[in-house]
């Protein structure tokens, strides 16, 4: 029996298959989280500013460059108000450069990269304004902070920063824009598009004991509102989320999606390092940014077989997701943290493949809810083995399949593409079907959809 899920308004957007949202019902099939491929050492940080507590990286695609923030010096404690906030540059985000910016002094020299120094580079957390009312001083936002020393650990603040260029920053207020949290850990913040508003990801502490996340949304980056905290289905577990490096997933910008630090606080693996604890990273999602979808519980990204990041807080996702090649999306993460040869590495997953809908040898099918959708092509991101095959069916509302859009009315789809293009022997046009309820029947064999998207060609 069919469940009986609304009618979804997908439009041309890209849907991935990262949660059941779409799926109606399905047979002989999973859906799987897709690791990503650890890649290149993108950056060694071996300066006398930096050191092996460097962290809390944010990467930034911006107009044929790729900028990276990241807090440079270790601090005697959280407190420490002279903590530095660095800055690289790369056209093609493997190699990074630091430019010899000659604004702040560490040690009696100017020649480094730093970009600010305070309370606020414990955590500061960068952001290109894409908004289309953004200032051209503001055309960069960031927010930092923790308590002042002697402030009690709970009574931190943010500061709201902003700059024209992402090099030269100020404040935007004289006083903290939020307040009373403790703020000690990655908080980040993004342009929503889908409320046309800024949006902060804080970690906070649930019931006292729990490292959690929460957001609050603001509509001028001064006033924010009462945080909210992070929901799942009821069934979840509770688990201690360090950082959260969530964003607004380019080209399905719908989605958000979160990589959250997994921290096992009681665990120890490297005997000989001081501090007890292990790191993981966990891919969720969600379509509102409150309620997220925890399908996948184990491990998107796990320390491996290099015994120094089986130590408390490497594997952090640095915030954010560029696109340096047509297929991949990059993310970043640090490796070897409180270690002598600490490093930020990239990562690599195929674009909007963070997960699939997987049919093994056996085959299996799935069928979606009704959608209304716009645009003449059907395009599949999707791989199947030398053997293996899609076959895809449109159906009517009630799940009847539609004439000359049945599976034996198409060649088994198989190969390996973005955006494959689903051909009936008849027609592989099928803008008579658009703005009308219709269901679409996958039958996958030793095969992956990774998402699928109307669109006009």
């Amino acid at each position: 029996m069919r469940r009986s899920k609304d009618v979804a308004q997908i439009g041309s957007r890209v849907e991935m298959f990262i949660d059941h949202w779409l799926i109606d019902e399905q047979q002989g099939i999973e859906l799987r989280v897709t690791p990503p491929e650890r890649r290149e050492v993108v950056l060694k940080l071996d300066k006398r500013w930096e050191g092996k507590a460097a962290c809390y990286f944010t990467v930034i695609q911006d107009e044929g460059k790729i900028r990276l923030y990241y807090r440079g010096n270790a601090p005697t404690d959280d407190h420490d108000d002279q903590q530095a906030t660095c800055y690289a540059e790369s056209e093609d985000g493997i190699h990074f450069e630091r430019p010899v910016l000659g604004l702040y002094e560490y040690e009696g020299s100017s020649s480094n990269n730093i970009v600010w120094r305070g309370l606020e580079s414990h955590n500061f957390a960068p952001m290109k304004d894409a908004s289309p009312s953004a200032a051209k001083e503001s055309l960069f936002k960031a927010v930092g902070g923790v308590a002042p020393r002697g402030t009690p650990w709970e009574e931190g603040m943010l500061n709201a920063l902003h700059s024209p260029d992402g090099i030269h920053w100020s404040k935007m207020e004289a006083n903290p824009v939020i307040t009373d949290q403790p703020f000690d850990s990655h908080n980040v913040v993004l342009w929503d598009p889908n409320l046309s508003a800024y949006r902060c990801y804080a970690r906070y502490w649930a019931d006292r004991k729990v490292r959690a996340v929460h957001s609050s949304i603001s509509p001028d980056f001064r006033e924010w509102q009462p945080f909210a905290p992070n929901t799942y289905d009821a069934d979840v577990p509770i688990e201690q989320f360090y950082t959260n490096a969530t964003v607004v997933c380019p080209g399905a910008e719908h989605m958000y999606l979160s990589f959250p630090k997994r921290f096992i606080e009681s665990r120890k693996k490297v005997p000989e390092h001081p501090f007890s604890g292990l790191s993981d990273t966990m891919f969720m999602s969600s379509r509102d940014g409150i309620h997220w979808d925890r399908t996948f519980l184990e491990a998107w990204l796990r320390p491996g077989q290099d015994r120094k990041n089986w130590t408390e807080r490497s594997n952090m996702i640095a915030h954010g997701i560029v696109q340096i090649e047509p297929e991949l999306f990059s993310l970043y993460v640090t490796e070897h943290y409180r270690w002598d040869d600490i490093s930020l590495r990239r990562l690599t997953v195929r674009k909007h493949g963070f997960a699939s809908i997987h049919g093994g040898y056996r085959g299996g099918e799935v069928t979606t809810r009704p959608l209304i959708f716009s645009g003449n092509r059907l395009l599949l991101n999707y791989a199947t083995s030398a053997a293996g095959s899609i076959q895809v069916e449109l159906l009517d509302e009630s799940g009847r399949p539609l004439d000359g859009y049945e599976a034996s009315d198409m060649e088994p789809l198989y190969g390996d593409e973005l955006e494959g293009i689903v051909r009936w022997r008849n027609d592989e046009n099928v803008s008579a079907l658009a703005e009308k309820p219709v269901r679409v029947r996958f039958l996958l064999h030793d095969a992956d959809i990774y998402s699928m998207q109307f669109k006009t060609l």
